[in-house]
């Protein structure tokens, strides 16, 4: 059984598939795989769950459930990322069990000292730049990023708009991890694409680190 703690510490990368698709990348760049699914019905996204679960089960790249708890559980992930208006991080870790991932999305620091006070495994923190994939949310900018240096001590993934030009000034504010959708999947080579991300991450975590 994958240590999932330990993954998670360790993952700097983290893709997020709007599809039910996999993109063959190397678990040693890409720490955690997200299924974002809104648009299927239910048992379309059940059975590409299972798909994933299965072929990154004996893996090091995590596998998490976006919204759906019943999927998460029913396909064997390793978790499940949650919204703010989605079931209260309490009551997913009763469904879960204490072994299972919980990632919160979060948008100020507020939102994100409440998710690490009840017991959240991570934070998605955003949007830092305005985004195509959610374009609901108002961009926040560098400066929550800046808030939480030295608040959360959890894992945090900076998500938005986030590509190779704007890495540098991603981790200056703090942020030592990072989660992207098109940065990757709209590359001409996703492979290559998430190498680079994963060795700019890397650099900058190590400076910072």
């Amino acid at each position: 059984m994958k240590s999932r703690k330990v993954l998670l510490k360790r993952s700097l990368l983290y893709l997020i598939l709007d599809k039910p698709r996999l993109t063959k990348l190397s678990s040693d760049v890409v720490g955690i795989i997200q299924l974002r699914d809104k648009v299927s019905d239910k048992s379309h996204v059940l059975s590409a769950a299972v798909r994933l679960a299965r072929l990154l089960s004996k893996s090091k790249t995590l596998f998490i459930v976006n919204d759906y708890i019943d999927i998460a559980i029913l396909s064997g992930s390793d978790g499940v990322h949650l919204g703010q208006d989605d079931l209260p991080l309490k009551q997913a870790r009763k469904l879960l069990g204490k072994n299972k991932i919980i990632g919160i999305s979060c948008h100020n620091l507020r939102q994100a000292l409440k998710a690490q006070k009840e017991g959240a495994d991570y934070i998605g923190i955003g949007p830092i730049y305005s985004t195509a994939t959610k374009p609901e949310y108002k961009a926040i900018g560098l400066r929550v990023l800046r808030q939480l240096r030295g608040k959360i001590k959890i894992p945090y993934f900076a998500i938005g708009s986030i590509n190779e030009s704007n890495i540098k000034e991603i981790t200056a504010a703090g942020a030592r991890r990072i989660a992207v959708c098109r940065a990757i999947l709209k590359a001409d080579d996703p492979n290559r694409a998430a190498g680079q991300l994963f060795k700019k991450v890397k650099e900058n975590y190590s400076k910072i680190k």
